[in-house]
């Protein structure tokens, strides 16, 4: 009798495990990155790298320092809502985006800081890869009623772009530059609950 108590109880237990964690994959249509740079030191342009993000998540809701993401940004989907400055800012001067039509970040550990994460990884731009921290929040889960998962993350920080060899400048009266070097970065994330692969016959995956 202890033993048919037993069994229902562990099925249970390793199934509570299985939903611990999961994956998603990043929703371009539902997901931005923003970024804002002063110009001429006077004011400040903003863009977006709108509907050119993708890529996948692990999210373990039990321990989040169990997680990963890794993200691509299609270089040419840049759009600050000016068509003479988002062709300049695919050439040479800034991303080069012939030549490297890509920006990646993969992390390699998430860590638990204050009330908030981190995840540590590498991010590479116009072939220059250094590792970074990218502070992070968990917006939420839901069901969206269509039987979809989606999880939404928020993240904020700091780039030089000079650090990239994204170096254009040039001086103007006064002493000022054109472009600033220090680029602020928005990221609105949404992932959709990627399904299991379904059971074969025999107890094989498909």
């Amino acid at each position: 009798m202890r033993f048919r108590v037993a069994v229902p109880a562990v099925c249970l237990f390793l199934a509570s495990l299985a939903f611990a964690a999961e994956d998603y994959k990043i929703d371009p249509g539902h997901s931005s990155a923003n970024f804002s740079v002063r110009h001429m030191m006077v004011s400040t342009v903003t863009g977006r790298f709108a509907g050119g993000v993708s890529g996948t998540i692990h999210y373990d809701d039990k321990d989040v320092s169990k997680s990963s993401v890794k993200a691509t940004i299609k270089v040419a989907s840049i759009n600050t809502d000016n068509e003479n400055r988002d062709k300049d800012l695919r050439g040479a001067n800034f991303f080069d985006a012939d030549k490297y039509p890509e920006i990646t970040f993969e992390s390699q550990r998430v860590e638990k800081r204050g009330d908030g994460y981190v995840a540590v990884g590498n991010f590479t731009m116009k072939g220059v890869t250094k590792q970074v921290e990218l502070p992070f929040t968990i917006g939420g889960r839901i069901n969206d009623g269509k039987g979809h998962g989606r999880l939404g993350i928020q993240s904020n920080t700091t780039l030089n772009r000079q650090d990239y060899g994204v170096s254009w400048n040039r001086t103007v009266e006064g002493g000022g530059v054109v472009v600033g070097n220090e680029v602020k970065i928005d990221l609105n994330i949404e992932g959709t609950l990627l399904q299991p692969a379904a059971a074969a016959p025999g107890g094989g995956t498909q």
